[in-house]
Order: structure tokens, then C-alpha cells, then sequence
């Protein structure tokens, strides 16, 4: 199949671009003036009209199984009070007559002033008593489940786990919520998907994510006991032509041994074409969020002088495994947003290189609260930084008060780590954030507010421009996977991924990026996605 698309304004690298591309066998062989072109044996010439294209876009970190499912999940993304939770719940309920009440997206620095704290399982029991309601806070990292789930669990007063907290109220008994790998014994009480489910929820996912724009992910669908299960149905999707775009995996062993049986079994006996099906990466998380008070700082937070964060895995911990990865050669990717998390994986992952710069292309997944110091040692290192700067709109509203106005003012320095030589990719760690990759680089890009482009701006300095954000969106995402060699950029001998828009981000004014829509989508030089 040979076909040419022409009378576009086609990204090629900063300050550069082209009017028209042949595509062959899902291969970009020639871009320039359409005259230019070898017009022999075409199959289809397609005219754009001059809008703008991009390369493909590639988002470096979310859970695509997770986006599909939240699409038919309960979504208390827009409660404002722990009433509404708790009418959305019943709402909900009352549609659906599910088992398992299962919703995400609460956040309580959205509440009112009255109602500034967590929901907690008397607040869930309001909803129902009678069937387990698990509600996840919107960055993941907490959970809270009602009486009926806590029952079912089997906790008593004195259950811990390690990596995570069961908090208690003033009664002394469990409370609720549950924090970091605590969160799994809540999860436990879910029953397993069966392959077709977990189908379907890979399929919503790639779909929403096609229709925005999305041709590549790195996505962790992978925690630890569902590994055969995702790693089968991925398998048999891909063999049967059902990955729509390209797949690369980004597993979660916080349990070493759990690791060591990948390494005897997928790592050696699984099939990868490393195009639209790749074997990725070891995903690890250190701490938890800034939004639930989770991310691990160096010092006690300053809205809460009683807790400095949860390591999720102690250093002792994080070395182990990240010396057994690299021995076998295995990329790590770990999750690290508070200062006190990145000191630890920096140093982790230092410890693992043996004279050679980041051989593995080893990475930090959000990178936030940071030092100057620690800036210069991620860029000197090499580590690739995936950075969510949709994180901002909600952050910048929380975080002197987190964590001090020092270290919020060399905090998400992305243009810092870009200009310091760190490989920067982007990505939105769906459903955290709707993986739209619009408002995350209008985001990049301004530094303001979605919903408020005129108010303020969090640290000007570290806007972004529009070409360093698609950059770090499309080449500096295949870098992240060892694969800027063949997608990333619209060049000869590059696959033929890219995306049309309904304006130009390059010219529009920079608070207009936001709403851009995607007017096609082309995969393997064929048309995946077109709007209606």
C-alpha cells in the first residue's frame, strides 16, 4: 500500500517542516514538496487542506486497563463535598446493582471548607452496608473501603503492612483508609477479571486514547498477582490483530520474589516484536502523592508536621531489586514525587552502573519535589524524567502549603531538567488524568490553570515551549523505550504514526492548545481513527 498525503503543514523538528509524505508498507520513504514526490504506483493520495501534523503521540506512563475500566466505573471525579460522594455512590448503585461498589476519583482538597479530609468507611456506609464499597482517591494512592469491605478483609486492631498503612480512627479501630501497598489488601476482596473483561477494558482504553491522539503507550497494567492474566490476554490480543496501537509494558513486582518468577518465566519465554507489543519495563514505586500526603519528603510536611510520607519500599529494598533488574538486564522505571524518594532512587540506581552512563535508560515516573542538587545529578546521570505537567493544575493550588515555598520554588522543573541535558518524556498516568494529551502540553506550555488560563502561573521559568513539549511527547518518549530510531519523528524510514489536528499548536495562542482536537489518527500508515 503506497500513499501519499500532501498539502499539510507536517513537524519535522523545531522551526522545520514539510508539505507532504509517501508512505509505503506502513513506512515513511519520502517527505518534501508533493512535485517531489515518487507518484508512481499510488494507491491514495490524501490532501489535508493545510492543517497541521504531528508525529504520533506517546504517552510514556498510564494504565490503559485502569482507563477503561474508570470509563464505566463509578467517577467521583467532580464531587465537591463527601455528600456528593456519597450521592454519586448511591446514584450509582441504584443504575447498576453491582456486588462490588467500586469508584475512583475523590479528592478531598476539592471539598468545602467544612469537609477538608478524607472520606472514611461511616461515610461509605451511608451509601450501603450491605455489599463492600471500595472508593480510590483520584491519584491512587489511597482507598477506602466500608464496614462490609473492612469485614470481609478479616483486619483486625493490630494489622500492618509493610510499604503501606491501615490508619485507625479514635476508637482504635480501622478507620477505612488505607494507604500505598495497603491498598491491595482492600483490592483483595475484588474478584478476578476474566480474560474478555480485561479485554474489553484494553479496548475502551485504546480506543478513548487513539481518538486523542495517543498511536504509542507505556502502560502499567501489571501489579504484581494479575501479571499472568494481563500478560496472556496482551499476548493473544496482539497475535489475534486486536492491539490497535503500539503496547509496551511497564510491570509492578514491590515483591522481589514476585520479580524472580518473571524473570524464570515471561522474561525468557515471552514473544515480543518490540513494534506493537514490547516487554518494557520494571515499574517500582517509592513513595505516594503530594495530594494525599503520601509522597516521602525529607522533613515533616508543613499542613502536617506528624508525617513525613510512606516509602513504599525501603532503601534496602529498592536496592535489592534494582540490583537483581540490571543484572538482568531489565529497565526500571520507579515512581518518586516526594524529595526524600527521588534522593533514594537516584542513589539506587547509581549504585547499579558500572562506570557507563544509565546504560538501561533507567527513569523516574513524576520526578516533582526536587532540590537543585538533585537536578544536577539526574542530568548528569542520565535518567530519563516522565513528567506529568497536567499534575500542575491541581498542585500548584496545594504545594507551598505541602511542602514549603523553598522547595515548591525548584519543584516540576521540567524546563530546569530539560536545559541541564536530562531526557525529558511526557506523559498523564491515566486515569490519574484524562490521557488527552492537549491539556497536558497546553499545561507544559503555560503553567497555569485548566480551568483558569488567565490566573496565576507556577514558575514561569519553567514553561515549556510548544516544540519542547511535542518533543518530549513524541521522540523523547521513544527514547524513554530504545526506540527513537524508528518512530518519533515523521523522517524517511520512520513508521508512518502520526495525527492531524483541527488547529495549529504552533501558531494558536498558547491558552487555545487545551482544546485542540484530533481530526485523524494513522498507525502503520493506516487510518485508525477519523472525527465524525
Amino acid at each position: 500500500m503506497k500513499t501519499i498525503i500532501k498539502n499539510a503543514k507536517i513537524y519535522i523538528n523545531t522551526g522545520q517542516f514539510t508539505e507532504a509524505l509517501c508512505i509505503e508498507d506502513g513506512i515513511i520513504n519520502q517527505i518534501g514538496n508533493f512535485e517531489d514526490l515518487d507518484q508512481t504506483n499510488i494507491d491514495e493520495i490524501i490532501d489535508i487542506k493545510g492543517k497541521t501534523i504531528l508525529p504520533g503521540l506517546n504517552d510514556s506512563h498510564l494504565h490503559l486497563a485502569s482507563l477503561g475500566e474508570f470509563i464505566l466505573s463509578c467517577d467521583l471525579t467532580t464531587a465537591t463535598s463527601i455528600d456528593d460522594v456519597i450521592k454519586i455512590g448511591k446514584t450509582f448503585l441504584e443504575a447498576n446493582a453491582p456486588q462490588i461498589l467500586v469508584g475512583r476519583g475523590w479528592n478531598q482538597d476539592f471539598f468545602g471548607p467544612t469537609d477538608k479530609r478524607m472520606i472514611n468507611k461511616n461515610d461509605l456506609d451511608r451509601i450501603s452496608t450491605e455489599i463492600p464499597i471500595i472508593f480510590s482517591r483520584v491519584c491512587g494512592h489511597v482507598s477506602v473501603g466500608n464496614s462490609k469491605a473492612i469485614e470481609m478483609i478479616g483486619l483486625d486492631d493490630n494489622s500492618l503492612v509493610d510499604g503501606g498503612e491501615i490508619l485507625l480512627g479514635p476508637d482504635g479501630t480501622p478507620n477505612g483508609i488505607f494507604t500505598e501497598n495497603a491498598v491491595y489488601a482492600l483490592y483483595s476482596i475484588i474478584p478476578e477479571k476474566s480474560s474478555e473483561v480485561l479485554e474489553g477494558d484494553i479496548e475502551r482504553g485504546m480506543e478513548y486514547a487513539i481518538s486523542v491522539g495517543l498511536t504509542s503507550v507505556q502502560s502499567c497494567d501489571i501489579m504484581g498477582t494479575n501479571s499472568k492474566m494481563v500478560f496472556s490476554t496482551l499476548h493473544r490480543m496482539y497475535r489475534e490483530g486486536k492491539l490497535k496501537l503500539r503496547y509496551g509494558h511497564q510491570f509492578n513486582y514491590q515483591n522481589i520474589d514476585d520479580f524472580k518468577e518473571y524473570l524464570m518465566t515471561e522474561h525468557v519465554t515471552g514473544i515480543y516484536d518490540e513494534r506493537f507489543l514490547s516487554k518494557g519495563a520494571l515499574k517500582l514505586f517509592k513513595d505516594g502523592s503530594l495530594g494525599a500526603r503520601t509522597a516521602l519528603m525529607s522533613r515533616p510536611y508543613d499542613d502536617d508536621p506528624t508525617t513525613c510520607g510512606v516509602a513504599a519500599l525501603s532503601d534496602d529494598q529498592l536496592f535489592e531489586i534494582c540490583n537483581l533488574a540490571t543484572a538482568n538486564n531489565v529497565r526500571i522505571l520507579t515512581h518518586a514525587i516526594g524529595d526524600a524518594a527521588i534522593e533514594s532512587v537516584i542513589n539506587a540506581y547509581e549504585n547499579t552502573f558500572s562506570g557507563e552512563t544509565n546504560p538501561l535508560r533507567l527513569g523516574i515516573v513524576h520526578c516533582q519535589i526536587t532540590t537543585p542538587e538533585q537536578l544536577k545529578r539526574i542530568s548528569k546521570l542520565g535518567l530519563t524524567v516522565m513528567a506529568q505537567p497536567i499534575f500542575i493544575d491541581y498542585d500548584m493550588n496545594i504545594v507551598k502549603s505541602r511542602v514549603g515555598s523553598e522547595l515548591a520554588s525548584t519543584s516540576y522543573a521540567f524546563k530546569s531538567l530539560l536545559d541541564l541535558g536530562a531526557p525529558l518524556n511526557l506523559s498523564t498516568d491515566a486515569p490519574v488524568e484524562n490521557c488527552n494529551p492537549f491539556p497536558n502540553i497546553y499545561s507544559a506550555v503555560t503553567r497555569q490553570s485548566v480551568k483558569n488560563p488567565s490566573g496565576e502561573c507556577y514558575l514561569e521559568n519553567e514553561r515549556l515551549t510548544v516544540e519542547e513539549a511535542v518533543d518530549a511527547y513524541t521522540i523523547g518518549s521513544a527514547y524513554n523505550e530504545f526506540k527513537e530510531h524508528f518512530k518519533g519523528r515523521l523522517l524517511p524510514g520512520y513508521v508512518a504514526d502520526l495525527i492531524v489536528l483541527d488547529q495549529d499548536i504552533f501558531t494558536i495562542e498558547p491558552n487555545k492548545i487545551k482544546d485542540i482536537k484530533v481530526k485523524m489518527t494513522m498507525i502503520d500508515g493506516k487510518l485508525v481513527y477519523e472525527s465524525k
